[in-house]
């Protein structure tokens, strides 16, 4: 990635597609390493993180994570999420952040030099291509070492810059979490395969 140290700089990040590209990768997004390593490379004049959020749950495994981001330097972009039934009759919720994060782009490019997009969703091309014709430079971080891969061919055509985000893993990235059983349970297991080497 090529920053310059008076780049000012906004993050837009994708919080549903940065999800997925990471858990593809085997790894979890560490949000303040990921802001502090922006910080360095510029001036950070906004990062923004998009999620819809399921407003009727009693609990929702993303509310402390939002609430973090929302106390801890992001700028929180949210809305609710829409219940519908898939194919198969199951209930699944839906909430697409594309024009919230293309209306906020288009209005801070007059004020930044460089946005970072983490989305490879191809619907971001026009947004991109727009941005650039303001003088701005964009990166985009996702990822082509998934399977199935994350980032569309379009968009990272259009970026002035790509960067795959498992080339990140060690800056910005934490190793996933296995659950708590299997945490408890992996270490007997590795004893035993040490004791059959014996």
């Amino acid at each position: 990635m090529t920053f310059y140290p008076t780049d000012r700089l906004a993050l837009f990040i994708d919080g549903a597609n940065l999800y997925s590209s990471a858990k593809g990768l085997g790894f979890d997004i560490d949000y303040k390493r990921l802001l502090d390593e922006f910080r360095k490379r510029g001036v950070l004049i906004r990062a923004y993180y998009y999620t819809a959020l399921v407003e009727d749950q009693d609990y929702s495994p993303i509310r402390p994570l939002v609430d973090w981001l929302d106390y801890n330097g992001f700028t929180l972009v949210t809305k609710s999420a829409r219940e519908y039934t898939d194919a198969q009759g199951r209930k699944r919720w839906r909430g697409d952040m594309d024009i919230e994060i293309a209306v906020d782009m288009l209005e801070i490019a007059e004020h930044a030099d460089h946005v970072v997009l983490f989305s490879g969703d191809g619907d971001f091309r026009r947004l991109i291509e727009a941005v650039q014709r303001k003088g701005v430079r964009v990166t985009v971080v996702s990822t082509v070492k998934s399977q199935p891969p994350m980032a569309s061919d379009d968009l990272r055509r259009q970026a002035d810059a790509f960067v795959d985000l498992a080339d990140l893993a060690d800056i910005i990235g934490r190793p996933a979490r296995l659950p708590r059983f299997l945490q408890e349970n992996k270490a007997p297991v590795r004893e035993e395969q040490d004791a059959d080497r014996d």
